[in-house]
This record gives structure tokens, sequence and C-alpha cells, in this order.
């Protein structure tokens, strides 16, 4: 009997001995074949993993039998993943060979839509930042509703808020006014004039693919507007397999995002819909009796098609609509119970409607063609207590253009059109503010590889503004691939802005008093701008820790920009005395990467300041220092946990004042499993609140008159969800 169960014991010992299985690979470069110290080896789904040692050898053991996925990486190279089925023969010697980046990280691949162009990234000379992917997912956890937060947590970028009570924000690049970024959703202009006004609130990340930003002057392909930059969102587009995705959403203010996709490509149609439902209670964390964040509801609905009509040629047609009721101001007057005490409020209502259309043919492999539409209609009611602004805004944007790509060039030559009209209401007996702009332009650019290492990019644009002249628009810029691990571009070109009402000077009193534009007496702004940018990636300590830094160095000067000035009889008019408004600084990425862990730091200096005639001004709302600082961790397919923390230096006010330095932080956490993953926010966990530093109002709380704001109002908010993946 004892003999029978030492025998027993043995063979389980043996059985499970040869169910746990090792694994020995050399890992190599796929062209020098060098071995690669360093690279990380792992099973995926599981905590086994091992690190290459000098060799390149990497050793993994307590691996389970059958099939298992094993992933390789290193610093600058591709990912490889293989399935491999355990026990394996051992007899045989593994080599794995991985794949060199060019640029040394996975954006390598990512295709620019705002530059025409079917060059990857890293072969772009002009400078584009990319949000796509799971970094696009994560930002979206913070903040569901909208996309302020995805871009104002990129270095350069700042949102300025433009309503204490209602929230209405705007864009800032590298320290300019929201007026001077140009804002397009897959190459249509949908979001400029008296549509800008909420249109960072009215955009959600759900339908996007991902968000590209050009800073500095990129008026070359879009013409006017984009003097600072350039936000192209670009939608995600059907696929042969279905995407269905749910977005629950709730917030400790009170607030809800409801939210689904569906997208697929069939043999001949495809088809994608975006539907949402955004709530928002009135929140007054300060006990003020005035909402940081309004009540609100607004409803979204994004349908495209897709027509397939011969392996060369698509057609898509496609809606996007947008109804929001908007209501902040006196808690008492929002949630009903106003009185002679409590009466004051800000409520905006706006519909907002466009049409796209795009057909393209492949005429064989370097030409294509492409002619495009979009029209939209934009409705907006501003009403105070005494006041009410209204009107209606009518854009179309046309293009026709030719595409040449051969191996060394590429050349686009485009035509287009493009109208923006506005048709102010009649509420009072105040001069209307209205317009009517045609602008007719002409493009070219061209792309040279000069040698392996060498691009450059020139573009030359023509535009005739049937108030405004004629503006020529010449753009330089080149790339230098140093080496395999050093690069940088250098660029500059022209810009121009048609002059309207619309600006954030205006919107943040909601365009009371201010007088129509004289066209006969302004010109258009006219702007010159140039970046110089370094990239360095490399792997430290044994290549254990991937290392990158970005540095940019920019120059933007606006000539004879339009000011909104004080008249004697209280009205408000603009001018354009002598002068320029420039912004000067840099912006500096750094990025560390350590097995599991990610750490982002970025630095932004912006030296802005206003020129006018003798006298030399710092610019209002500017933080001249911003520190951003990001640590991530993630386990694949598994946990997402990042921590922040923003600064922000004082920023000179429009009443001459000084606002005080602050800091946010904040922390995300998400779960995930194969279709379903819960995610918790905490925004601001130190409730920085501009109501903490001083009264964010003069005079009554029935009649305020709001000051500059320039931090937070909402202060510290957790939000938490699920999303869905069918």
């Amino acid at each position: 009997m004892k003999k029978s169960l030492a025998l027993l014991v043995a063979l389980l010992c043996h059985y499970a001995a040869f169910s746990q299985n090792t694994y020995t690979v050399f890992i190599k470069d796929a062209e020098t074949k060098k071995p690669l110290p360093g690279a990380a080896v792992a099973i995926v789904g599981t905590t086994i993993g091992a690190m290459a040692d000098t060799s390149g050898k990497a050793y993994l053991s307590n691996i389970s039998s059958g099939l298992q996925i094993v992933q390789y990486s290193y610093v600058g190279y591709i990912t490889r993943r293989d399935t491999l089925t355990f026990p394996l023969d051992i007899s045989k010697t593994f080599t794995v060979l991985l794949k060199q980046n060019d640029e040394g990280n996975e954006l390598e691949e990512v295709t620019v839509a705002a530059t025409r162009s079917s060059r990857t990234i890293a072969n772009i000379p002009t400078r584009v930042e990319v949000i796509s992917g799971e970094e696009l997912d994560e930002k979206g956890n913070m903040k569901p509703g909208d996309i302020r937060m995805l871009l104002a947590e990129s270095t350069g970028i700042q949102t300025q808020q433009t309503s204490a009570t209602s929230g209405n924000s705007s864009i800032r690049i590298q320290g300019l006014d929201g007026k001077y970024t140009q804002i397009i959703r897959d190459g249509f202009p949908l979001y400029s004039g008296f549509a800008g006004g909420l249109g960072l609130l009215q955009i959600a990340p759900l339908d996007l693919k991902q968000v590209e930003v050009i800073k500095g002057s990129a008026s070359t392909l879009y013409g006017g507007g984009a003097i600072a930059g350039l936000v192209n969102l670009v939608s995600k587009t059907p696929t042969d397999k279905r995407q269905l995705n749910f977005l629950l959403n709730g917030t400790s203010a009170g607030g809800l995002d409801l939210s689904g996709f569906y997208g697929q490509k069939f043999l001949k149609t495809g088809v994608t819909v975006y539907a949402a439902y955004n709530h928002g209670s009135p929140y007054d964390p300060a006990g003020i009796d005035l909402s940081a964040i309004p009540k609100f509801n607004r409803y979204t609905l994004n349908p495209k098609i897709y027509f397939y009509l011969t392996p060369k040629a698509t057609l898509d047609f496609g809606v996007n609509a947008t109804v929001e009721k908007r209501i902040g101001g006196d808690m008492h007057y929002i949630e009903g119970n106003g009185s002679t005490q409590h009466s004051y409020f800000e409520a905006n209502n706006t519909e907002r409607y466009a049409t796209t259309a795009k057909y393209a043919l492949q005429i064989d492999s370097t030409h294509k063609f492409t002619v495009k539409n979009s029209v939209g209609l934009f409705n907006r009611k501003i009403q105070l207590p005494d006041y009410i602004f209204s009107g209606k805004q009518l854009s179309t944007y046309s293009e026709a253009n030719y595409l040449i790509n051969h191996s060394k060039t590429e050349w686009i030559f485009g035509l287009n059109y493009i109208t923006d009209k506005f048709e102010e209401n009649r509420e009072t007996s105040f001069p209307l503010r209205n317009y009517d702009h045609q602008i007719i332009g002409g493009f070219v650019q061209n792309t040279w590889d000069i040698s392996p290492r060498v691009i450059l990019e020139t573009g030359l644009r023509g535009d005739h503004h049937n108030q405004y002249g004629f503006m020529f628009l010449p753009r330089i810029s080149a790339l230098w691939k140093i080496s395999d691990k050093i690069s940088t571009r250098l660029g500059g070109g022209l810009g121009y802005k048609a002059p309207n009402v619309f600006t954030e000077d205006a919107e943040r009193i909601q365009f009371r008093n201010v007088l129509p534009m004289d066209a006969s007496l302004a010109k258009a702004e006219r702007s010159l701008g140039v970046n110089l940018d370094a990239n360095y990636r490399t792997g430290i300590f044994d290549e254990q820790v991937s290392f990158s830094i970005n540095q940019l160095f920019f120059y933007t000067r606006i000539n004879n920009p339009i000011l909104l000035a004080s008249l004697p009889n209280g009205n408000l008019q603009y001018q354009q005395p002598r002068g320029d408004l420039n912004t000067k600084g840099t912006e500096t990425n750094l990025k560390f990467g350590y097995r599991n862990f990610k750490l982002y730091i970025g630095y932004t200096y912006a030296d802005v300041t206003q020129h006018t005639l003798n006298t030399v001004s710092v610019y209002p709302l500017v933080s001249k220092h911003r520190l951003n600082n990001v640590l991530f961790y993630e386990i694949e397919d598994s946990w997402k946990i990042g921590a922040e923390a923003y600064y922000f230096s004082p920023q000179r006010l429009n009443d001459g004042t000084t606002g005080r330095a602050y800091w946010t932080t904040g922390l995300m956490v998400e779960k995930i499993w194969k279709r379903l993953s819960v995610f918790v926010n905490f925004e601001n966990l130190t409730d920085t609140r501009q109501t903490k530093f001083g009264p964010i109002y003069t005079g009554s709380i029935t009649n305020p008159v709001f000051k500059d704001i320039y931090a937070p109002l909402d202060g510290f908010v957790a939000n938490g969800g699920i999303k869905l993946k069918l």
C-alpha cells in the first residue's frame, strides 16, 4: 500500500512538473540580427514575464499547458504577439525578430487626416499631435459629455471659460484667443463664428476615432481662422467587424451621460450612428446661490451612410444634429423658486444641424479625386432678465481636390468655396450685427522626399474674401531625421482672420452693447507663425526604461488685431489700433515608460503681449507657466489607473488685477473585461475653486457683474460609469 501511494505521489509530481512549462527565447533586431537586451516578453493575461539579458535571452517559467499568447516588446520597436501551444519542443531554439519604428513609438502607423496626405505621422513635415486609441478612451472617462478636458490636458492648450454661470468655453492654443483656432470635423469647418460659442460643450468623444492638433499657422488647406492652430475631429468609420458601444456615466454634481455608437461595413454599404443624451443639474459648491454648473438637457444624433460604389469609388452622407436647453444663474430661480431677490439667470437655447457629403475616386494607384460639401445651420438664443440676443447662422463649405502620390513626391491641388451668413433677430432697436461672408480659395501643397532623412513640404493658398479682399498665404515645413533616435521639424507660414463680432470678449458679456463690425473700416487680421521642434527617443537603464523628449519653440505675430473698446455712451466697438499681438514660448514634453508604468511631464511657457501704438501690455487670461504631470499604470485588457496634477501660474485679468496660481489633481481607475469596463474618476481632488480666492462678481445677486474666470468653479467632482462593447 505504501509503495502504491509513493508511486501515485511521484506520478502526480511528474504531471504537475510537466503541466507548468518553461520558455526560452532570443529576441533580436529584424534587420541587424543583433540582440535586444532589456526587451520584454510576457504571457498575455497572466503575471508571467521577463526581460532579456545582454545576449537577448529571456526565460519564462510556470507556464500552463495549452494555447498561450506571448507578447514581445522593446523601446522603439513594433510590439509583436505570437500564439504558442505548450508544452513546446524543447529541442528547438526559439528566436523572435522585432521590427524597428522609424520614430520609435506607436504613432508610426497613424495616418493624419488634417494634412490630406496618405503619409503616416512619422513622415509628415508638419508637426501634428494626435490623440487616439486608448489615450482618447482614457480621457473620455474623465468628461464623457464633451471634449474640453481632452484638449485642455495637452501642453500649450488652455480652455477659457467665458461664462461664470453657464459654463460656455473656448479653446486657446499657445495663449491666443479662441477665435484664432479653427475647429473642423472630418475636414468640414462646422464650429466657427456664432456656432463656435458652445462648440466645445456640444462635442462628445465617443464617436471620435482620433483628434489631431496642429499648432501654429495651418491656413494652406483650410483658409482663414487657423492662425493659432487647427483641431481636426476625426469620426469613426464603418469596419468589417461590428462596432456597438454604449456608455453610461453619472457625476456627484448630478450630471448624466447616456450615449451609444454603432458602426458596420457591409458588402456595398456601411453605416455609423451616434446618439446621446446629456443632462446637467444646477450645482453650487461654493454656496453663493450661483450655479457653477448650469442645468441643461442636450440631445445628439449623428447618422452617416457610406456607399462603396466600386472598389475605387466611395460616397458618404452624414447628418449632425444637436438640440440643447441650458440655463445658469441664481440657484433659486433655476430650481423654480425665483423671487425679486433671486431673479438672475442666463439661458442658452441652441439648435445645431449640419449635413456632410463626400465623393472620393481612386483613379489609379497614384491619383485620387475628391469632392465634398457641408451645410450648417445654427440657431441660438441668449436670454438674461432684461436682455435677449438671438440669431441664426447659415454656413456652407464646398471643395474639390486632386491628389497625386508618387514614391518620393506628393501633390495636392484644390479649390473651395465658403459662405458664412449671420442674421440677428430683431429684439430691440440696437443695430443688428448681421454679416454675409463669401470666400473663394485655391491651394496647392507639395511634399517631397529629398532624401530618406529629409522631407520638405511647401504650400501656397490664395483666398478672395468678398469684404476683405485677397489674401496670399505661403507656408513651408521641413523634417530632418538626424538619426534613428533624433528628428527635428521647422515650419512657418502666413495666416489671416476675417473679423466678425463673435469673440471671447463679446461672448463674455453676451454681446450686450457690442456694435456691428464696420467692414468698410476694418481689415483682415494677418499673421506670421514659426515653429521649431526637436524629438529624441531612446532606452535608458540598460533599455529597461523608454524615454522621449519633444522640445518645441513657437512664435506668432498678429498684425492689427481687432480689439473691443468702450465708447463714452457705454457701447462697445471693435477697433484696430496700430500694433500687434504676439505670442512666443516653448513646450516641453517628457515621456518615461517602465513595464506597466508611463509618466508624462509637460511644461508650457507662453509670453503673450499686446502692442498698441507705443504701449506694451501683458495679454490677459494666459498662464505664463503651466505644468502637466500624468502617471499611468496599465495591465493590458485588465486595469487602468491614472493620477494627474496640473499647475497654472498667476494670470493677468482684464481689470488689471492678477489671479492666483493654483494646482488641480485627479485620479482615474478603470477595470476592464472583454466586453465591459467600469470606471471611476475623481476630478480636482483638492477642490480648487476660484470662489475660494475671492468673490467672482461685483454688484448685487440680482444684477451681478462677473469677473474673469481663470480657475475652476465646480471644484471637486467625482464621476463613474460603465462602457459596453457588444
